[in-house]
């Protein structure tokens, strides 16, 4: 069961590592912990009501990861029990700051800091739905910046 975000809170998702998310030695290979971080935002926005299926049918709208540093701590390995901590640290014009931790009882293996921006089909940047800012407003999930929505890169 998934933990919906309350004011001042952070969405958790539990999850388990299987046999498949592991190396020969049974240790988390290092890039599952992305797919563990993409689950964990998911779920956030499922249960906001902003399914990614929905969101891209009725609005054209999709989100993609545009930027992510990851910082690895210490090892999974099969059989744990995870949890998925998802928290908006900032939410911008096109864009959301998200600060996720992949956790194993309390500790911290792998800190995330992602940034997710907003596209149209054509994959160009476009707003933030209002509902969807309206959601995580209501959810506590703030503080609500208005960087650009481009940024250019060097």
């Amino acid at each position: 069961m998934t933990g919906a975000t309350k004011p001042g809170m952070t969405h958790t998702m539990p999850m388990r590592v299987y046999y498949e998310d592991t190396d020969a030695a049974g240790i988390v290979y290092y890039a599952n912990y992305l797919k563990f971080a993409e689950r964990g935002r998911t779920e956030m926005m499922r249960e906001l009501g902003f399914e990614h299926s929905r969101v891209f049918a009725e609005e054209g709208i999709a989100f993609i990861v545009r930027r992510l540093s990851a910082d690895y701590r210490g090892a999974a390995r099969l059989d744990d029990a995870l949890t998925v901590e998802t928290r908006v640290d900032a939410i911008g014009a096109a864009t959301l700051e998200l600060d996720q931790q992949i956790r194993r009882e309390g500790a911290t293996l792998v800190a995330l800091n992602v940034l997710v921006a907003c596209v149209g089909r054509d994959s160009r940047p476009r707003r933030l739905p209002s509902g969807l800012r309206a959601a995580l407003a209501a959810a506590g999930q703030l503080p609500v910046s208005s960087p650009p929505i481009v940024q250019k890169t060097p």
